[in-house]
């Protein structure tokens, strides 16, 4: 039987109702038409006081794995055993993903827009009202992500390692790579943690489909944070396999234009001058090869072979140490 939504203007967790999961459509902005753009909201509030957990996805409108997590976390809550609330905000940037693309309807990365403007521009204004009717909410937060188009990512953790409560939210995760990053470039994390906000970006491997390995993985790593927090009672599942942290990560970008050929996959551990990529003319013909510049993981990597100089190549870590396993 379906929940009835109720629609509404900003979420107020204290007004949604003790002991329930309740569902609600918050109206953020208007299309051309002058009709409703409305975010997809359930809230489970639970009969004992505790904190409130955040989870936020599609914050790129390609971004869909986050969705699946969530339906998935909220359909084995029993909010008669739960402390405190969690709220699942499904899909944060909706123009985008209407049309099926990672930006916003303008062009716009969001997740390089918060906090917005309550004056500005379209998604500058999207931006502020996600920040001021959703995100500030929240005591801790956990913003689910995926690569872009003609990349896929590893399933990996980007947090504030020196930060001793979102590092350990990182830990939680059982993830393959944790990336030491503190956030401060626009993103929806980095303004969470403005706002004293404890907050993590999951990043659940590929973009535009559903893996439901990564979407397990997800869900488990909410669960374990919520079980830390004390909101269920609960056993931490903890990692099978040691998680790499890196301290610092860059973007390999190439320099010469052509049909691109990618080595190594994510997780590849190299060593400095190990060969990551090649650059092919029209006609088959070698221009330019790509080696590592130093040791390193391979946490993300481009699959798209037609590149303009400029593409990326790998998003590789470094400075390494690990954590979880054994």
């Amino acid at each position: 039987m379906f929940k009835e939504a109720k629609t509404i203007k900003r979420l107020d967790v204290e007004e949604a109702p003790v002991g329930k999961i309740s569902h609600y459509w918050l109206h953020i902005i208007n299309n051309k038409y002058g009709e409703p753009i409305r975010i997809p909201i359930v809230v489970a509030r639970g009969v004992n006081p505790g904190p409130v957990l955040g989870v936020t996805a599609a914050m790129h409108g390609n971004e869909l794995n986050g969705i699946p997590v969530i339906q998935q976390l909220f359909k084995g809550l029993n909010v008669n055993r739960l402390s405190g609330t969690v709220v699942g905000a499904l899909a944060m940037n909706i123009p985008g993903l209407l049309l099926e693309q990672r930006v916003f309807n303008e062009g716009t990365d969001l997740n390089r827009t918060t906090p917005g403007k309550a004056d500005g521009n379209c998604p500058q204004v999207y931006a502020y009202r996600l920040v001021d009717r959703i995100l500030s909410q929240f005591n801790y937060h956990i913003d689910l992500h995926t690569a872009s188009f003609g990349r896929i990512n590893s399933f990996y953790i980007r947090a504030d390692m020196q930060n001793p409560v979102t590092a350990e939210m990182a830990k939680l995760q059982n993830a393959d790579i944790i990336l030491h990053n503190l956030g401060n470039d626009g993103t929806l994390r980095g303004t969470a943690e403005d706002l004293g906000i404890h907050s993590i970006t999951v990043e659940l491997k590929d973009p535009h489909v559903f893996q439901w390995d990564v979407i397990e993985d997800g869900l488990v790593g909410i669960r374990n944070v919520m079980y830390h927090l004390n909101m269920l009672e609960g056993m931490v599942i903890p990692a099978i396999n040691a998680t790499v942290v890196c301290q610092s990560s860059k973007w390999i970008y190439t320099d010469e234009g052509g049909i691109l050929q990618v080595f190594p996959d994510v997780c590849e551990h190299l060593k400095a001058g190990d060969k990551i990529a090649e650059v092919r003319n029209i006609f088959g013909e070698m221009t330019k090869e790509y080696f590592a510049p130093h040791d390193g993981v391979v946490i993300g990597r481009s699959i798209n072979p037609l590149n303009q100089t400029g593409s990326r190549i790998i998003h590789f870590g470094k400075d390494i140490s690990y954590v979880n396993g054994h």
